[in-house]
């Protein structure tokens, strides 16, 4: 998420001056994702990503260089200076300011937590003390003690989230707008000649300069500012940011608030990032947004889109304004200190959501695409707005991108071209039949994706056997033919009422248009049971 200015108070962050030799004894003592797995063990590992740190101190009571770094950077207990000297090049990291000696203990400036990049790469997110994911005790009560308004989160689970949603194909610019620790930058510079991250915060700025120089990524142009301002009439081929969508009474916690009236930030972001995108380009955000009283959800985020693009919106999460003002308000600390200020605090929430009708917020996925044909009037714009709370697998960069090229030979195709078009039946798609026990027929067929958004869609038994046999070699009409004849269908009809469902295959992507091949036997569908006969 993004970040406001720091104040003088703000401690003075390290420079990456020997950021290399310090990279070199990081991996050699395998401070990394997999070796602290290997030294914690899954139960203490998945709780100092809750940020629980007492399982983690338990398990690092050894003498090896890996254990003082954990403590060091992870768990921000002081160590002995010759223990610091053993795991890290310590002269370079006090000059530097990684580390400050206080008589003959050593303590650490900033969190330091290995990441693992997407094909086994070895990076370090780092990030303010104690701020690195959030915790029980809550973030930004911590953060403000620590340092005003200026924390900088590391890595949550928004952050990996948009990471992994995130289109990867190579381009020339892409930009990280609110970049925090930098790991969105981090992710574009192996695919993005270049790479620009801004914030409003320059201390963010620092630590996504930090960022880079410790996992040995090419740096990125950092600019300070807000929104776009920063980088006023240039344009991109990738847009990514983890803003800070929080809904609130006002901007009290700026990691996370955005400063604006109910969703306006994520609005404003949204209508603004169409004009900063080259034709073909990606924009993908989180969001909240509210639902308003007498509206749909879904018209309320179709008025967002740009311009020229299509679009691709998902909710994932719905909560009632109770549900979200005390997640929030649990996430600023404010549950742990006076019961009054609580009670008022919470009553200022619920004061704001009524005055604008909010019955509830989303959170969600939105994805730009800039289109030439929409930008010329020669398409309507493409914008699918739905609800998908169900388990996702990670990464779904390609799911992203295949989605909108779906899009594309949808609108370029009406229902005769998709009758005289070939498909394929997705490779992670199974089918289920669901019924009674014992019974001779199923109740119904369901066609399931066993990767990416893992959809299932419930099909008649025309649908199920022509998705059954579509392996390129006949175009569809001719299945719908083969059809026809197994079950004494009258043709004619069939090819007029089965495009609609082939489309919307397609479009979910359990169908994928491919060109023509020639089979070694012809086959034609059996379509009781979906198989080819």
């Amino acid at each position: 998420m993004g970040h406001v200015s720091t104040t003088s108070t703000t401690p003075s962050l390290p420079v990456p001056t020997h950021a290399a030799p310090l990279r070199e004894a990081l991996l050699a003592a395998d401070f990394t994702a997999d070796g602290l797995l290997d030294l914690l063990g899954a139960q203490a590992y998945a709780a100092l990503a809750r940020s629980e740190t007492v399982p983690a101190l338990r398990a690092t009571r050894g003498d090896a260089p890996l254990d003082t770094l954990v403590r060091l950077f992870l768990l921000q207990q002081d160590v002995a200076h010759d223990r610091a000297a053993a795991a890290l090049p310590l002269a370079d990291a006090l000059a530097d300011g990684w580390v400050v000696r206080e008589d003959d203990a050593v303590r650490a400036t900033v969190d330091i937590r290995p990441y693992g990049g997407p094909d086994g790469e070895d990076w370090f997110i780092v990030s303010d003390l104690g701020c690195a994911v959030g915790g029980a005790g809550g973030i930004g009560k911590q953060g403000r003690d620590v340092a005003g308004e200026a924390v900088v989160l590391g890595v949550g689970g928004a952050s990996t989230t948009l990471a992994g949603i995130t289109v990867r194909t190579p381009v020339a610019a892409a930009l990280d707008l609110g970049t925090g620790s930098g790991i969105q930058a981090l992710h574009a510079s192996r695919h993005a000649t270049l790479v620009t991250a801004t914030d409003l915060n320059p201390r963010a700025l620092d630590f996504t300069r930090l960022t880079l120089a410790l996992s040995g990524a090419r740096g990125a142009e950092l600019l300070e500012g807000s929104l776009f301002e920063p980088v006023d009439g240039d344009t991109y081929d990738l847009i990514v940011s983890n803003p800070p969508f929080v809904i609130s009474p006002g901007a009290g916690l700026t990691y996370r608030d955005g400063g604006m009236g109910g969703d306006d930030l994520c609005r404003t972001l949204v209508r603004q990032a169409g004009e900063r995108l080259n034709d073909g380009g990606y924009a993908q955000f989180l969001a909240n947004w509210q639902h308003v009283e007498g509206e749909e959800w879904q018209d309320r985020l179709r008025s967002w889109v740009p311009a020229g693009c299509d679009a691709w919106i998902v909710q994932r999460e719905v909560q009632d304004i109770t549900q979200y003002t005390e997640l929030w308000l649990r996430d600023s600390g404010d549950h742990q200190g006076d019961p009054e200020a609580y009670r008022q605090a919470y009553g200022r929430w619920l004061d704001e959501f009524e005055a604008r009708k909010t019955k509830g917020i989303g959170f969600g996925w939105i994805t730009l695409r800039k289109n030439a044909a929409v930008a010329a009037g020669a398409v309507e714009p493409s914008i699918v707005a739905e609800e998908w709370p169900h388990p996702v697998e990670q990464p779904l960069g390609d799911t992203v991108r295949a989605h909108f090229e779906r899009q594309d030979y949808l609108r370029g195709h009406d229902d005769a071209a998709l009758l005289a078009g070939h498909f394929v039946l997705a490779s992670e798609v199974v089918q289920e039949q669901v019924g009674l026990p014992g019974s001779e027929d199923p109740e119904h067929v369901l066609l399931r994706q066993n990767r990416g958004m893992r959809r299932a869609t419930r099909v008649d038994h025309v649908a199920a056997g022509f998705a059954g046999v579509c392996d390129g070699t006949l175009s569809a009409g001719r299945i719908l033919d083969a059809i026809a004849q197994l079950t004494g269908e009258d043709p004619v009809v069939l090819r007029d009422r089965t495009p609609q469902a082939i489309r919307l295959l397609v479009e979910e992507g359990f169908l994928l248009p491919a060109a023509p091949t020639t089979p070694a036997t012809p086959t034609a569908p059996n379509a009781a049971d979906g198989s080819a006969a």
